[in-house]
């Protein structure tokens, strides 16, 4: 792929970004949203860190896998439901993962 066309691609991805945010107040016109959408929109960026989270605990390249860092991130989350801080759960975090590991 020549430098031009690169650059020609990447300019092209930046103004269809651009339009596909101002659709959302171009299509709205300055109403306010529905409740149900905008309750909505409020989860979608806890959904979206768990699935990543999720996605990076479980998977090994193409493969579903288990391991040190899942139990990592899973005493992570216990500690977080059960409200500690987020020194704690980073630590809890590490803790266990490097304990896994240093075992297997």
């Amino acid at each position: 792929m020549s430098s031009q066309m690169m650059w020609a691609l990447i300019g092209g991805c930046a103004v269809v970004t651009e339009l596909i945010k101002a659709a959302g107040p171009v299509a709205l016109g300055g109403r306010e949203l529905p409740q149900w959408a905008a309750g909505v929109i409020g989860l979608m960026a806890a959904a979206l860190l768990a699935a990543l989270v999720v996605t990076e605990a479980l998977s090994e390249g193409d493969r579903i896998r288990v391991g040190a860092d899942t139990a990592g991130v899973a005493a992570a989350g216990l500690v977080a439901w059960r409200g500690g801080s987020v020194l704690l759960i980073v630590g809890v975090a590490v803790v266990v993962t490097a304990g896994l590991r240093a075992l297997t």
